[in-house]
Protein backbone atom coordinates (compact mmCIF):
# COMPACT_ATOMS: atom_id res chain seq x y z
CA UNK A 1 0.00 0.00 0.00
CA UNK A 2 2.93 2.43 0.73
CA UNK A 3 4.32 1.75 -2.60
CA UNK A 4 0.95 2.62 -4.18
CA UNK A 5 0.85 5.39 -2.62
CA UNK A 6 4.35 6.69 -3.36
CA UNK A 7 3.50 6.34 -7.14
CA UNK A 8 0.40 8.51 -6.79
CA UNK A 9 2.64 11.08 -4.98
CA UNK A 10 4.97 11.02 -7.81
CA UNK A 11 2.23 10.98 -10.52
CA UNK A 12 0.91 13.59 -9.32
CA UNK A 13 4.54 15.78 -9.05
CA UNK A 14 4.70 14.82 -12.82
CA UNK A 15 1.20 16.05 -13.76
CA UNK A 16 1.75 19.10 -11.68
CA UNK A 17 5.36 19.84 -13.78
CA UNK A 18 3.96 19.11 -17.12
CA UNK A 19 1.19 21.83 -16.26
CA UNK A 20 3.71 24.56 -14.52
CA UNK A 21 4.29 26.38 -17.77
CA UNK A 22 0.65 26.73 -18.18
CA UNK A 23 0.72 28.00 -14.52
CA UNK A 24 3.45 30.22 -14.42
CA UNK A 25 1.76 32.45 -17.65
CA UNK A 26 -1.43 32.85 -16.21
CA UNK A 27 -0.23 33.81 -13.04
CA UNK A 28 2.18 36.35 -15.07
CA UNK A 29 -0.38 38.12 -16.87
CA UNK A 30 -3.00 38.28 -13.75
CA UNK A 31 0.19 39.98 -11.44
CA UNK A 32 0.99 41.67 -14.75
CA UNK A 33 -2.83 43.05 -14.94
CA UNK A 34 -2.82 43.87 -11.64
CA UNK A 35 0.79 45.98 -11.39
CA UNK A 36 -0.83 48.18 -14.49
CA UNK A 37 -4.15 49.17 -12.57
CA UNK A 38 -2.07 51.71 -10.39
CA UNK A 39 -1.24 53.27 -13.88
CA UNK A 40 -4.53 53.29 -15.56
CA UNK A 41 -5.94 54.62 -12.21
CA UNK A 42 -3.16 57.25 -11.85
CA UNK A 43 -3.82 57.73 -15.63
CA UNK A 44 -7.47 58.08 -15.44
CA UNK A 45 -6.96 60.81 -12.43
CA UNK A 46 -4.46 62.89 -14.43
CA UNK A 47 -6.97 62.73 -17.88
CA UNK A 48 -9.42 63.74 -15.88
CA UNK A 49 -7.15 66.61 -14.48
CA UNK A 50 -6.41 67.70 -17.90
CA UNK A 51 -9.59 67.65 -18.96
CA UNK A 52 -10.78 69.91 -16.17
CA UNK A 53 -7.62 72.25 -16.24
CA UNK A 54 -8.48 72.77 -20.07
CA UNK A 55 -12.34 73.39 -19.47
CA UNK A 56 -11.12 76.16 -16.96
CA UNK A 57 -9.22 77.99 -18.91
CA UNK A 58 -11.49 78.03 -21.94
CA UNK A 59 -14.28 79.57 -18.95
CA UNK A 60 -11.89 82.02 -17.23
CA UNK A 61 -10.96 83.69 -20.85
CA UNK A 62 -14.62 83.42 -21.35
CA UNK A 63 -15.75 84.81 -18.26
CA UNK A 64 -13.08 87.98 -18.55
CA UNK A 65 -14.13 88.68 -21.92
CA UNK A 66 -17.85 88.42 -20.17
CA UNK A 67 -16.42 91.26 -17.38
CA UNK A 68 -15.21 93.69 -19.64
CA UNK A 69 -18.13 93.65 -21.53
CA UNK A 70 -20.70 93.91 -19.16
CA UNK A 71 -18.78 96.90 -17.16
CA UNK A 72 -18.77 98.67 -20.64
CA UNK A 73 -15.01 98.63 -20.49
CA UNK A 74 -14.35 101.06 -17.60
CA UNK A 75 -11.36 99.10 -15.41
CA UNK A 76 -10.10 99.00 -19.40
CA UNK A 77 -10.28 102.84 -19.29
CA UNK A 78 -8.59 103.18 -16.24
CA UNK A 79 -5.50 101.31 -16.81
CA UNK A 80 -5.37 103.50 -20.48
CA UNK A 81 -5.66 106.18 -17.65
CA UNK A 82 -2.93 104.60 -15.69
CA UNK A 83 -0.41 104.24 -18.84
CA UNK A 84 -0.98 107.71 -20.27
CA UNK A 85 -0.31 109.14 -16.35
CA UNK A 86 3.14 107.43 -16.34
CA UNK A 87 4.07 107.97 -19.97
CA UNK A 88 3.23 111.91 -18.83
CA UNK A 89 5.70 111.45 -15.63
CA UNK A 90 8.67 109.01 -16.12
CA UNK A 91 9.89 109.30 -13.16
CA UNK A 92 7.13 108.13 -11.24
CA UNK A 93 7.41 104.48 -10.32
CA UNK A 94 5.34 102.31 -7.78
CA UNK A 95 7.45 101.86 -5.25
CA UNK A 96 11.24 102.99 -4.24
CA UNK A 97 13.64 99.63 -3.58
CA UNK A 98 17.13 99.65 -2.75
CA UNK A 99 19.48 98.72 -5.53
CA UNK A 100 23.48 98.43 -4.93
CA UNK A 101 26.03 100.98 -5.87
CA UNK A 102 27.32 99.39 -8.75
CA UNK A 103 23.68 99.49 -10.39
CA UNK A 104 23.43 103.16 -9.55
CA UNK A 105 26.98 103.57 -10.77
CA UNK A 106 25.82 101.98 -14.44
CA UNK A 107 22.55 104.25 -14.35
CA UNK A 108 25.18 107.05 -14.57
CA UNK A 109 27.36 105.60 -16.58
CA UNK A 110 24.56 104.96 -19.32
CA UNK A 111 23.21 108.49 -18.76
CA UNK A 112 26.20 110.29 -19.53
CA UNK A 113 27.10 107.88 -22.49
CA UNK A 114 23.36 109.19 -23.72
CA UNK A 115 23.75 112.25 -22.98
CA UNK A 116 26.97 112.36 -24.95
CA UNK A 117 25.73 111.53 -28.32
CA UNK A 118 28.26 109.73 -28.96
CA UNK A 119 26.79 106.22 -29.88
CA UNK A 120 26.39 105.58 -33.60
CA UNK A 121 23.21 103.94 -34.43
CA UNK A 122 23.44 101.03 -36.13
CA UNK A 123 22.29 99.47 -39.53
CA UNK A 124 20.86 96.51 -38.04
CA UNK A 125 18.66 95.31 -35.03
CA UNK A 126 20.92 94.50 -32.48
CA UNK A 127 20.15 92.36 -29.12
CA UNK A 128 20.32 93.97 -26.33
CA UNK A 129 20.26 92.80 -22.58
CA UNK A 130 19.20 95.48 -19.61
CA UNK A 131 18.93 95.50 -16.31
CA UNK A 132 15.98 97.72 -15.34
CA UNK A 133 13.59 98.51 -12.26
CA UNK A 134 10.19 98.09 -13.76
CA UNK A 135 7.08 99.96 -13.07
CA UNK A 136 5.91 97.04 -9.78
CA UNK A 137 9.12 97.81 -8.53
CA UNK A 138 11.17 94.63 -9.03
CA UNK A 139 14.60 94.48 -10.61
CA UNK A 140 14.50 92.52 -13.80
CA UNK A 141 16.84 91.32 -16.58
CA UNK A 142 15.50 90.70 -20.14
CA UNK A 143 16.49 91.16 -23.84
CA UNK A 144 15.31 94.13 -26.04
CA UNK A 145 16.25 94.50 -30.28
CA UNK A 146 16.87 97.86 -31.29
CA UNK A 147 19.70 99.63 -33.37
CA UNK A 148 21.42 101.73 -30.55
CA UNK A 149 21.15 102.21 -26.33
CA UNK A 150 19.44 105.53 -26.47
CA UNK A 151 16.33 103.95 -28.27
CA UNK A 152 16.25 100.90 -25.32
CA UNK A 153 16.81 103.46 -22.89
CA UNK A 154 14.04 105.79 -24.28
CA UNK A 155 11.29 103.19 -24.94
CA UNK A 156 11.93 101.53 -21.37
CA UNK A 157 12.18 104.94 -19.38
CA UNK A 158 8.58 105.37 -21.13
CA UNK A 159 7.69 102.67 -20.26
CA UNK A 160 7.58 102.95 -16.46
CA UNK A 161 11.14 101.41 -15.99
CA UNK A 162 14.11 103.15 -14.38
CA UNK A 163 17.25 101.23 -16.38
CA UNK A 164 20.42 101.16 -14.93
CA UNK A 165 21.91 99.14 -17.90
CA UNK A 166 21.92 98.14 -21.48
CA UNK A 167 24.82 95.97 -23.02
CA UNK A 168 25.21 93.68 -26.10
CA UNK A 169 27.96 91.16 -27.11
CA UNK A 170 28.43 88.28 -29.57
CA UNK A 171 27.31 85.89 -26.47
CA UNK A 172 23.93 88.44 -25.69
CA UNK A 173 22.90 87.78 -29.13
CA UNK A 174 23.51 84.14 -29.70
CA UNK A 175 21.64 83.56 -26.63
CA UNK A 176 18.57 86.34 -26.89
CA UNK A 177 18.94 86.91 -30.47
CA UNK A 178 16.62 85.65 -33.70
CA UNK A 179 18.71 82.53 -34.06
CA UNK A 180 19.99 82.21 -30.27
CA UNK A 181 19.69 79.47 -28.11
CA UNK A 182 16.55 80.10 -26.59
CA UNK A 183 13.49 79.79 -28.43
CA UNK A 184 11.39 83.25 -29.31
CA UNK A 185 8.00 80.57 -30.11
CA UNK A 186 5.00 81.77 -28.32
CA UNK A 187 2.85 78.65 -27.00
CA UNK A 188 -0.73 78.19 -28.85
CA UNK A 189 -2.12 78.35 -25.45
CA UNK A 190 -0.54 82.09 -25.17
CA UNK A 191 -1.75 82.86 -28.58
CA UNK A 192 -5.42 82.06 -28.45
CA UNK A 193 -5.64 84.45 -24.67
CA UNK A 194 -3.41 87.01 -26.24
CA UNK A 195 -5.77 87.11 -29.42
CA UNK A 196 -8.94 86.59 -27.26
CA UNK A 197 -7.96 89.85 -24.84
CA UNK A 198 -6.49 91.88 -27.51
CA UNK A 199 -9.87 91.32 -30.05
CA UNK A 200 -11.98 92.56 -26.84
CA UNK A 201 -9.64 95.57 -26.11
CA UNK A 202 -10.07 96.69 -29.19
CA UNK A 203 -13.75 96.31 -29.56
CA UNK A 204 -13.57 98.48 -26.55
CA UNK A 205 -11.92 101.19 -28.17
CA UNK A 206 -8.35 100.75 -26.59
CA UNK A 207 -5.80 101.66 -29.04
CA UNK A 208 -3.51 98.73 -30.11
CA UNK A 209 -0.51 100.16 -28.81
CA UNK A 210 -1.86 100.83 -25.80
CA UNK A 211 -3.29 97.36 -25.86
CA UNK A 212 -0.54 95.57 -26.44
CA UNK A 213 1.33 97.13 -23.47
CA UNK A 214 -1.81 96.17 -21.03
CA UNK A 215 -1.39 92.64 -22.77
CA UNK A 216 2.48 93.15 -21.97
CA UNK A 217 1.78 93.58 -18.29
CA UNK A 218 -0.86 90.75 -17.92
CA UNK A 219 1.23 87.88 -19.33
CA UNK A 220 4.51 89.36 -18.47
CA UNK A 221 5.30 86.57 -16.16
CA UNK A 222 6.90 85.23 -19.31
CA UNK A 223 9.83 86.81 -19.84
CA UNK A 224 9.68 85.70 -23.46
CA UNK A 225 6.63 86.97 -23.88
CA UNK A 226 6.84 90.48 -22.31
CA UNK A 227 10.30 90.37 -24.25
CA UNK A 228 8.53 90.17 -27.53
CA UNK A 229 5.62 92.13 -26.53
CA UNK A 230 7.68 95.31 -25.90
CA UNK A 231 9.38 94.67 -29.21
CA UNK A 232 6.07 94.72 -31.05
CA UNK A 233 4.78 98.05 -28.84
CA UNK A 234 8.39 99.68 -30.02
CA UNK A 235 7.79 98.92 -33.68
CA UNK A 236 4.23 100.24 -33.63
CA UNK A 237 6.37 103.51 -31.78
CA UNK A 238 8.00 103.39 -34.85
CA UNK A 239 5.60 103.52 -37.20
CA UNK A 240 5.44 100.19 -38.45
CA UNK A 241 2.18 98.44 -39.11
CA UNK A 242 1.27 95.33 -37.15
CA UNK A 243 1.71 92.75 -39.40
CA UNK A 244 4.98 94.20 -40.28
CA UNK A 245 5.61 94.25 -36.29
CA UNK A 246 5.00 91.00 -35.79
CA UNK A 247 6.82 89.34 -38.53
CA UNK A 248 9.87 91.40 -37.22
CA UNK A 249 9.92 88.77 -34.20
CA UNK A 250 11.09 86.04 -35.76
CA UNK A 251 9.37 82.67 -35.18
CA UNK A 252 7.27 83.89 -31.86
CA UNK A 253 4.05 84.35 -34.19
CA UNK A 254 3.03 81.40 -36.81
CA UNK A 255 3.40 82.84 -40.23
CA UNK A 256 -0.28 82.44 -40.93
CA UNK A 257 -1.32 84.66 -38.20
CA UNK A 258 1.13 87.16 -39.58
CA UNK A 259 -0.50 86.66 -43.00
CA UNK A 260 -4.39 86.41 -41.78
CA UNK A 261 -3.60 89.87 -39.70
CA UNK A 262 -2.00 91.65 -43.09
CA UNK A 263 -5.31 90.88 -45.13
CA UNK A 264 -7.65 92.11 -42.39
CA UNK A 265 -5.36 95.48 -42.41
CA UNK A 266 -6.90 95.77 -45.80
CA UNK A 267 -10.14 94.63 -45.73
CA UNK A 268 -10.40 96.89 -41.96
CA UNK A 269 -11.84 94.04 -39.99
CA UNK A 270 -8.64 93.36 -37.40
CA UNK A 271 -11.23 92.54 -34.75
CA UNK A 272 -12.80 89.43 -36.63
CA UNK A 273 -9.75 88.32 -37.70
CA UNK A 274 -8.27 88.08 -34.64
CA UNK A 275 -11.40 85.83 -33.15
CA UNK A 276 -11.60 83.60 -36.00
CA UNK A 277 -8.07 82.91 -35.36
CA UNK A 278 -8.38 82.42 -31.67
CA UNK A 279 -11.18 79.66 -33.18
CA UNK A 280 -8.63 78.36 -34.99
CA UNK A 281 -6.02 78.02 -32.67
CA UNK A 282 -7.75 76.46 -29.79
CA UNK A 283 -8.80 73.86 -32.46
CA UNK A 284 -5.46 72.91 -33.53
CA UNK A 285 -4.46 73.19 -29.13
CA UNK A 286 -7.17 70.76 -28.61
CA UNK A 287 -6.00 68.20 -31.40
CA UNK A 288 -2.68 68.72 -29.78
CA UNK A 289 -3.75 67.86 -26.60
CA UNK A 290 -5.86 64.79 -27.74
CA UNK A 291 -3.01 63.09 -29.22
CA UNK A 292 -0.68 63.72 -26.14
CA UNK A 293 -3.62 62.36 -24.46
CA UNK A 294 -3.85 59.30 -26.58
CA UNK A 295 -0.02 58.59 -26.31
CA UNK A 296 0.79 58.98 -23.23
CA UNK A 297 -0.72 56.43 -20.86
CA UNK A 298 0.69 53.95 -23.58
CA UNK A 299 4.02 55.58 -23.45
CA UNK A 300 4.40 54.91 -19.93
CA UNK A 301 3.25 51.16 -20.29
CA UNK A 302 5.65 50.64 -22.55
CA UNK A 303 8.35 51.93 -20.44
CA UNK A 304 7.20 50.23 -17.68
CA UNK A 305 7.35 46.65 -19.72
CA UNK A 306 11.21 47.57 -21.00
CA UNK A 307 12.10 48.28 -17.03
CA UNK A 308 10.70 45.06 -15.98
CA UNK A 309 12.14 43.09 -18.91
CA UNK A 310 15.77 45.09 -18.10
CA UNK A 311 15.27 43.96 -14.33
CA UNK A 312 14.69 40.51 -15.23
CA UNK A 313 17.69 39.79 -17.55
CA UNK A 314 19.95 41.94 -14.87
CA UNK A 315 19.22 40.38 -11.68
CA UNK A 316 17.16 37.58 -12.03
CA UNK A 317 18.52 35.77 -15.25
CA UNK A 318 22.24 35.81 -13.39
CA UNK A 319 20.22 34.08 -10.09
CA UNK A 320 19.73 30.90 -12.13
CA UNK A 321 22.79 30.79 -13.86
CA UNK A 322 25.01 29.82 -10.73
CA UNK A 323 22.51 27.27 -9.91
CA UNK A 324 22.77 25.62 -13.47
CA UNK A 325 26.80 25.65 -12.92
CA UNK A 326 26.94 24.30 -9.80
CA UNK A 327 24.17 21.38 -11.22
CA UNK A 328 25.48 20.87 -14.06
CA UNK A 329 22.48 21.57 -15.71
CA UNK A 330 22.30 21.28 -19.69
CA UNK A 331 21.31 23.99 -21.42
CA UNK A 332 18.49 24.01 -24.08
CA UNK A 333 19.72 26.97 -26.96
CA UNK A 334 17.03 29.44 -25.80
CA UNK A 335 18.06 29.23 -22.34
CA UNK A 336 21.90 29.81 -23.72
CA UNK A 337 20.89 32.99 -25.67
CA UNK A 338 18.98 34.16 -22.99
CA UNK A 339 21.96 33.81 -20.21
CA UNK A 340 23.99 35.50 -23.17
CA UNK A 341 21.57 38.66 -23.47
CA UNK A 342 21.94 38.61 -19.70
CA UNK A 343 25.92 38.89 -19.94
CA UNK A 344 26.47 41.10 -22.57
CA UNK A 345 23.47 43.53 -20.79
CA UNK A 346 25.16 43.88 -17.45
CA UNK A 347 29.20 44.03 -19.28
CA UNK A 348 28.15 46.65 -21.69
CA UNK A 349 24.79 48.55 -20.33
CA UNK A 350 26.90 52.10 -20.21
CA UNK A 351 28.12 51.87 -24.17
CA UNK A 352 24.33 50.78 -24.71
CA UNK A 353 22.66 53.67 -23.77
CA UNK A 354 25.83 55.48 -24.61
CA UNK A 355 25.18 53.96 -28.34
CA UNK A 356 21.42 55.15 -27.86
CA UNK A 357 22.00 58.05 -27.19
CA UNK A 358 24.24 58.89 -30.17
CA UNK A 359 22.07 57.67 -32.37
CA UNK A 360 18.73 59.63 -31.22
CA UNK A 361 20.64 62.96 -31.58
CA UNK A 362 21.77 62.31 -34.92
CA UNK A 363 18.44 61.08 -35.99
CA UNK A 364 17.19 64.81 -34.44
CA UNK A 365 19.86 66.95 -35.94
CA UNK A 366 19.75 64.80 -39.06
CA UNK A 367 15.71 65.41 -38.69
CA UNK A 368 16.47 69.23 -38.32
CA UNK A 369 18.62 70.02 -40.90
CA UNK A 370 18.75 67.69 -43.78
CA UNK A 371 15.63 67.82 -45.81
CA UNK A 372 15.81 64.69 -47.38
CA UNK A 373 16.31 62.48 -44.32
CA UNK A 374 12.94 64.65 -42.95
CA UNK A 375 10.86 63.83 -45.83
CA UNK A 376 11.90 59.85 -45.90
CA UNK A 377 11.12 59.72 -42.10
CA UNK A 378 8.01 61.92 -42.33
CA UNK A 379 7.18 59.12 -45.35
CA UNK A 380 7.76 56.09 -43.09
CA UNK A 381 5.24 57.76 -40.20
CA UNK A 382 2.97 58.63 -42.86
CA UNK A 383 2.80 54.82 -44.59
CA UNK A 384 2.68 53.36 -40.95
CA UNK A 385 -0.56 50.82 -40.70
CA UNK A 386 -2.19 52.91 -38.03
CA UNK A 387 -0.42 56.05 -36.79
CA UNK A 388 -0.30 56.68 -41.08
CA UNK A 389 -3.67 57.85 -40.75
CA UNK A 390 -3.67 59.57 -37.29
CA UNK A 391 -1.03 61.75 -39.44
CA UNK A 392 -2.62 62.12 -42.71
CA UNK A 393 -5.88 63.36 -40.87
CA UNK A 394 -4.46 65.60 -38.93
CA UNK A 395 -2.53 67.69 -41.55
CA UNK A 396 -5.77 67.50 -43.67
CA UNK A 397 -7.67 69.04 -41.11
CA UNK A 398 -4.77 71.61 -40.63
CA UNK A 399 -4.73 72.58 -44.38
CA UNK A 400 -8.45 72.45 -44.94
CA UNK A 401 -9.43 74.54 -41.98
CA UNK A 402 -6.12 76.77 -42.96
CA UNK A 403 -7.08 77.14 -46.73
CA UNK A 404 -10.85 78.04 -45.98
CA UNK A 405 -9.84 81.09 -43.34
CA UNK A 406 -7.59 82.17 -46.04
CA UNK A 407 -10.17 82.13 -48.68
CA UNK A 408 -12.62 83.22 -46.64
CA UNK A 409 -10.65 86.11 -45.62
CA UNK A 410 -10.27 87.33 -49.82
CA UNK A 411 -6.55 86.19 -49.73
CA UNK A 412 -4.82 85.35 -53.34
CA UNK A 413 -5.18 81.48 -54.45
CA UNK A 414 -1.56 81.59 -55.12
CA UNK A 415 -0.75 83.82 -51.70
CA UNK A 416 -3.05 81.26 -50.08
CA UNK A 417 -0.90 78.33 -51.02
CA UNK A 418 2.30 79.80 -50.29
CA UNK A 419 1.29 80.43 -46.82
CA UNK A 420 0.23 77.02 -46.77
CA UNK A 421 3.57 75.67 -47.34
CA UNK A 422 4.78 77.80 -44.96
CA UNK A 423 2.16 76.31 -42.42
CA UNK A 424 3.15 72.70 -41.88
CA UNK A 425 6.12 71.41 -41.17
CA UNK A 426 5.82 68.02 -43.26
CA UNK A 427 7.60 67.79 -46.22
CA UNK A 428 5.29 65.69 -48.20
CA UNK A 429 2.68 68.65 -48.44
CA UNK A 430 5.14 71.22 -48.83
CA UNK A 431 5.87 69.29 -51.83
CA UNK A 432 2.14 69.50 -53.27
CA UNK A 433 1.65 73.15 -52.16
CA UNK A 434 4.93 74.10 -54.68
CA UNK A 435 3.36 71.62 -57.25
CA UNK A 436 0.32 73.27 -57.04
CA UNK A 437 1.67 76.73 -57.40
CA UNK A 438 3.34 75.62 -60.66
CA UNK A 439 -0.27 73.91 -61.86
CA UNK A 440 -1.54 77.50 -61.55
CA UNK A 441 0.85 79.28 -63.18
CA UNK A 442 0.40 77.12 -65.99
CA UNK A 443 -3.13 77.43 -66.20
CA UNK A 444 -4.53 74.13 -64.57
CA UNK A 445 -6.74 73.79 -61.46
CA UNK A 446 -5.77 73.52 -57.98
CA UNK A 447 -7.21 69.57 -57.56
CA UNK A 448 -4.74 68.07 -60.23
CA UNK A 449 -1.80 68.55 -57.87
CA UNK A 450 -4.11 66.76 -55.38
CA UNK A 451 -5.18 63.96 -58.19
CA UNK A 452 -3.49 60.24 -57.28
CA UNK A 453 -1.66 61.55 -54.70
CA UNK A 454 -1.08 58.81 -51.70
CA UNK A 455 -0.83 61.52 -49.29
CA UNK A 456 -4.37 63.14 -50.16
CA UNK A 457 -7.22 60.65 -49.38
CA UNK A 458 -10.35 60.54 -51.88
CA UNK A 459 -12.72 62.52 -50.10
CA UNK A 460 -10.39 65.53 -49.07
CA UNK A 461 -9.70 64.88 -53.02
CA UNK A 462 -13.75 64.96 -55.00
CA UNK A 463 -14.78 67.57 -52.31
CA UNK A 464 -12.06 69.98 -53.82
CA UNK A 465 -13.15 69.11 -57.27
CA UNK A 466 -16.84 69.58 -56.14
CA UNK A 467 -16.24 73.40 -54.31
CA UNK A 468 -14.47 74.44 -57.82
CA UNK A 469 -17.18 73.73 -60.24
CA UNK A 470 -19.68 75.00 -57.75
CA UNK A 471 -17.27 77.71 -57.01
CA UNK A 472 -18.22 77.33 -52.82
CA UNK A 473 -14.28 76.19 -52.86
CA UNK A 474 -14.19 78.05 -49.29
CA UNK A 475 -16.73 75.94 -47.87
CA UNK A 476 -16.16 72.53 -49.28
CA UNK A 477 -12.64 73.13 -47.14
CA UNK A 478 -14.64 74.08 -44.43
CA UNK A 479 -17.14 70.77 -44.72
CA UNK A 480 -13.32 69.24 -45.28
CA UNK A 481 -11.85 70.44 -42.45
CA UNK A 482 -14.76 69.19 -40.29
CA UNK A 483 -15.22 65.51 -41.26
CA UNK A 484 -11.20 65.40 -40.66
CA UNK A 485 -11.48 66.92 -37.04
CA UNK A 486 -14.21 63.75 -36.36
CA UNK A 487 -12.07 61.24 -38.38
CA UNK A 488 -9.10 62.55 -36.40
CA UNK A 489 -10.86 61.87 -32.97
CA UNK A 490 -12.35 58.53 -33.80
CA UNK A 491 -8.88 57.04 -34.86
CA UNK A 492 -6.91 59.22 -31.96
CA UNK A 493 -9.29 57.36 -29.33
CA UNK A 494 -9.55 53.95 -31.02
CA UNK A 495 -5.82 53.86 -30.98
CA UNK A 496 -5.91 54.42 -27.18
CA UNK A 497 -8.54 51.86 -26.63
CA UNK A 498 -6.62 48.97 -28.66
CA UNK A 499 -2.39 50.09 -27.41
CA UNK A 500 -3.19 48.96 -23.26
CA UNK A 501 -4.33 45.48 -23.93
CA UNK A 502 -2.04 45.24 -26.52
CA UNK A 503 0.88 46.34 -24.54
CA UNK A 504 0.31 44.13 -21.36
CA UNK A 505 -0.40 41.27 -23.73
CA UNK A 506 2.96 41.90 -25.16
CA UNK A 507 4.88 42.38 -21.58
CA UNK A 508 2.91 39.32 -20.28
CA UNK A 509 4.66 37.20 -23.03
CA UNK A 510 7.67 38.66 -22.99
CA UNK A 511 8.37 38.11 -19.28
CA UNK A 512 6.08 34.67 -19.20
CA UNK A 513 8.84 33.40 -22.20
CA UNK A 514 11.97 34.85 -19.82
CA UNK A 515 10.09 33.40 -16.97
CA UNK A 516 9.99 29.61 -18.73
CA UNK A 517 13.56 29.78 -20.16
CA UNK A 518 14.70 29.78 -16.76
CA UNK A 519 12.67 27.33 -15.30
CA UNK A 520 12.74 24.98 -18.18
CA UNK A 521 16.38 23.63 -17.48
CA UNK A 522 14.77 23.28 -13.49
CA UNK A 523 12.36 20.54 -14.82
CA UNK A 524 15.46 18.79 -16.71
CA UNK A 525 17.37 18.65 -13.11
CA UNK A 526 13.99 17.55 -11.75
CA UNK A 527 13.87 14.46 -14.29
CA UNK A 528 17.84 13.74 -13.67
CA UNK A 529 16.91 13.44 -10.12
CA UNK A 530 13.59 11.21 -10.38
CA UNK A 531 15.74 8.66 -13.09
CA UNK A 532 18.52 8.29 -10.26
Amino acid sequence: MDGVKEKRHVHKQDNFFLFFPLYVCLGVYYVLKGLTKPFTALWNVLSKGLYNTVNANVETNDLSGAYINSTESSEIQKEQDAINEELKHPKKYVKEVRVSKNLVDSRQALINLIDSNSEVRSDVPVTYRYTALDPSGKIVTNAFVAFSRTEVYTFLENEGYKVFKIETSKWIERYYGERGFISRKIKTRDIVFWLEQLSTYLKAGIPLTDAMRILSRQMGKNKNIRRTFDSVVYQLTLGESFSNALEKQGEAFPPLLINMIRSAEATGDLEGTLDDMADYYREVETTRKDMIQALTYPTLVFVFAIAVIIFLLVYLVPQFVGIYNTAGVKLNPITSFLIAASDFLRNNAFYIVLVIFIIVVTLVILYKNIKAVRYTMQSIAMKSPIFGKVIIYKEMTIFTKTFASLLKNNVYITQSIDILGKVTSNEIYREIMADCINRISSGEKISDAFKDNWAVPEVAYYMMVTGESTGQLAEMMESVSEYYVEQHKMLVNTLKTLLEPILIIFLAVIVGFIIIAVIVPVFGLYEEIQAQ
